[in-house]
Order: C-alpha cells, then structure tokens, then sequence
C-alpha cells in the first residue's frame, strides 16, 4: 500500500471515528477495554486517555518502559496540535515528501509523527481528549486504538 493509499484509509478511518460522547466514565471504559487487549495478547505497552488536558486513564502492561510515557506524550502532543490521529500526520508528510518538523518548526523532542495517539472527537463538540498507545509498531499501536474504539463505541 502506498503512502497516498494509507493516508486516504486513515482520512477515511479518522471521519468515521466520531463519538457520541465522551466523558471520564467513557474513558475508563475505553482504557479497559485497551488493556484487556493487551492481556489478551501479551502487547508491552502503555496506554493514556486524556480528556481536555487531564490525564484520566494511564496503564503500563508488562514489557513497557517509562521511554513509553514519553513517545506517549509526543505522540499526544501531535494529536492535540493536529486533531488529527499522529499516524495520519506522519504518513501525509511522508506522501508528501516533507518533514513534520521542519514544515512546522516543531521541536522532535515534544512532537513525534508516529501512530499511536488518536482523537477523541464527540459529533457537535469537537476534539474533546486523546487516546495514545505505544510499545509497538507504529502502525500497530494506530490499530490498537482504533479496534478499541470501535469496539468500545460500536462503530461500525
């Protein structure tokens, strides 16, 4: 798959992930069922919910590093700067041949491109929080997300 044929899949995916609501009950439950995924499947990683700019759900899997927290925060970071998932960002810069970083003056060390932080977006409101895993492949960490999302907010 091309970087263009990733980038309208994401595009596609991201309008699709709209939520009805979404507020610290929700986020408790999606962080769950994030979790219970990573049991299920032995995946290292750390999980963040954030809802506005708290912190509402934070979990560390087994095999996860505080490194984690970090890429969690840069990741995040895109994310709310964006509203856009850090996964799509970096594919739409690598279709387009340029770098995040220096397109928008950035530093690397607060901002990361990489998949793992998706937007929580509630139709009407707007970008209310984000959902960030990492500890795996980009890519991976993106569909951990989304699958979790989905499933928790039945959306097909």
């Amino acid at each position: 798959m091309s970087d263009s044929d990733i980038v309208a899949h994401l595009e596609a995916e991201h309008a699709r992930l709209v939520l009805e609501h979404f507020d610290h009950a929700d986020a408790w439950t999606l962080g769950c069922a994030i979790v219970e995924l990573a049991q299920e499947r032995s995946l290292p990683v750390a999980i963040d919910i954030h809802l506005g700019r708290q912190q509402v759900f934070h979990a560390a899997m087994p095999g996860s590093t505080a490194e984690n927290d970090l890429w969690i925060a840069r990741k995040r970071a895109v994310a709310e700067l964006t509203g856009r998932p850090s996964f799509l960002v970096g594919r739409r810069h690598a279709a387009a041949g340029t770098d995040f970083h220096a397109a928008t003056g950035l530093p690397a060390r607060e901002y990361a491109t990489h998949g793992g932080a998706v937007p929580l977006v509630v139709r009407g409101v707007g970008q209310v929080g984000v959902a960030t895993v990492s500890g795996l492949p980009q890519a991976q960490d993106h569909a951990l997300v989304v699958e979790a999302i989905e499933q928790t907010f039945d959306i097909a």
